[in-house]
């Protein structure tokens, strides 16, 4: 019996996918637990079209993401931070500072996307890498400088 399966389904498939199954399988266990239903055109034909639709939009998440790492590409932030005599900072400049550096210059960047190894503990000049989609990364400069 071929169904359309409407949730993943361990060993045989993912969302979306038309599959055949025995038929004792697909009455006596994806159809009551809802996890298929019947593979009838007009099923099918909505799959195939919401298929269409998540290629569309990740397509296009996939420009805008790009478009917002060519416009962010090496951008420069800087972040004041109070420090003492040495030049040594009080705490350290984190993803989420950056973040919130970026929001003010009109980057929508979460924190969890900004790239850092460890928290930038010195005055100066770093370059940090941000991802915005899956695959898409780009660099930015940090400079931290002393509040005063």
């Amino acid at each position: 019996m071929k169904v359309v399966l409407t949730a993943d389904v361990k060993n045989k498939g993912k969302k979306g996918d038309i599959i055949n199954v025995n038929d004792g399988y697909a009455m006596n266990f994806l159809l009551p637990k809802g996890l298929a239903v019947a593979a009838t055109a007009g099923a099918v034909n909505e799959t195939n079209q919401k298929k269409a639709a998540e290629i569309a939009r990740k397509e296009k998440e996939l420009a805008a993401a790009k478009a917002a790492a060519e416009k962010l590409n090496m951008a420069t932030v800087t972040v004041y931070v109070k420090c003492g005599e040495s030049g040594k900072l009080f705490g350290s400049v984190t993803s989420k500072e950056i973040a919130e550096e970026l929001k003010k210059q009109g980057y929508e960047v979460d924190k969890k996307n900004i790239m850092l190894e460890e928290p930038l503990k010195k005055l100066g000049r770093a370059t940090v890498e941000v991802k915005l989609y899956p695959g898409v990364k780009t660099k930015i400069n940090v400079v931290v400088s002393e509040l005063k």
